[in-house]
């Protein structure tokens, strides 16, 4: 039914095994070891991209995390608006939930078929017969998994091989308890250190209730999952698991610290910019530009009395940089030097109508 996740995961498995067998042996478990944990690298590999995706994705959801809350906020009593404008917003952002939870989901099947993969090594035909094939896996490779031992146990033992994920039950085998637990401890380790990891990239004040539950059953439900269940997992599986945490982990330094390093120059490059338009104190003016002449406020004053004319209009041009004094107008037809006498029939301030005597 899900051959086409089964032989994909064989084939990659089939390869690295030719690989470390052709320098190590067939029958050698660490063969068989290291190509499990390449078949692991191989996959998240080619998940690599989508991973990095994942990581801005997220970031740029953390930036506008305030206005989600705003929303949630406003339609608190009317889901389907709040889910519409959440939409909305998350398209003007330019940000896919999905694009998220991506690499995620993109791991489960090939968990699921290595899972498979490794118990089939074990499982006898329905006729009773023995095993011939196994996917890519001729009888030879069969008989090389079957046979391969690390510290005297199978590579596809589990302390409990339970129906329930595809194994025979064969009940409680304490014999693979020394190799499989220290491997369930690392790879619960490993889980809760790249929760951990991936938490403290987080903005506590743009956490929602919702990734606030996230964040807890990723570090500790999780973690704690692995060391439970991890005693119905065979060896190789644990494998597995140990070396795409260890490969997560590697991986989310990496590429955290190359989006830091962005961010840190594209502000650098910003402040550059801003400084090179901003002046500078002290800077000596461009040749050919005329300095501004500075007044105080009395001699402004002055200058803007002298230039005003008889019809109170200013001379002086709106926007010049430059402006002189101009000089007192001369006196014209001796007007300065006498006063021209009132006619004999006006009257002055200080007189009354010619018909009328001084007192």
């Amino acid at each position: 039914m899900l051959d086409f996740i089964y032989y994909p995961v064989s084939f990659i498995l089939w390869c690295w095994h030719k690989v470390f067998g052709f320098v190590l042996g067939d029958n050698n478990a660490i063969s068989w070891i290291l190509a499990i944990m390449f078949l692991t690298f191989t996959v998240r590999g080619i998940m690599f991209k989508p991973f990095v995706k994942q990581v801005r994705s997220m970031k740029k959801m953390q930036e506008f995390a305030p206005e989600l809350k705003k929303i949630q906020k406003k339609y608190a009593n009317d889901r389907q608006r709040q889910a519409a404008e959440m939409q909305k917003l998350q398209r003007e952002h330019g940000v896919n939930p999905l694009g998220s939870c991506l690499p995620m989901l993109l791991q489960i099947p090939v968990f699921i078929g290595l899972n498979w993969v490794l118990r089939a090594f074990s499982i006898p035909p329905k006729d009773g017969g023995p095993k011939t094939n196994n996917y890519f896996f001729d009888q030879a490779g069969v008989d090389s998994y079957v046979n391969a031992k690390l510290f005297g146990v199978n590579i596809g033992d589990a302390i409990h091989h339970t129906s329930m994920l595809g194994g025979v039950d064969s009940g409680w085998n304490w014999h693979v308890a020394p190799v499989a637990i220290p491997l369930m401890i690392l790879a619960s380790v490993l889980t809760h250190l790249t929760a951990r990891h991936s938490t403290a990239r987080q903005d506590p004040s743009a956490a929602t209730p919702q990734t606030a539950m996230m964040q807890k059953l990723t570090m500790y439900i999780f973690p704690l999952g692995v060391l439970v269940f991890g005693a119905f997992f065979p060896i190789g599986l644990l494998v597995y698991w140990l070396s795409n945490n260890g490969w997560t982990l590697m991986q989310q330094r990496l590429v955290y610290n190359k989006i830091d390093k962005e961010e840190e120059k594209k502000k650098a490059e910003a402040k550059e910019k801003r400084d090179a338009l901003a002046p500078k104190p002290g800077a000596k003016p461009k040749p050919g530009q005329k300095p501004v002449q500075q007044r105080t406020a009395g001699e402004s004053e002055q200058v803007a009395a002298q230039n005003t004319s008889s019809n109170g209009k200013s001379d002086t041009k709106a926007g010049s940089p430059h402006r002189f004094a101009q000089q007192p107008a001369r006196p014209q037809n001796g007007a300065s030097k006498q006063r021209k006498k009132p006619g004999s029939g006006g009257k002055s301030s200080g007189q009354k109508g010619s018909g009328q005597k001084r007192r």
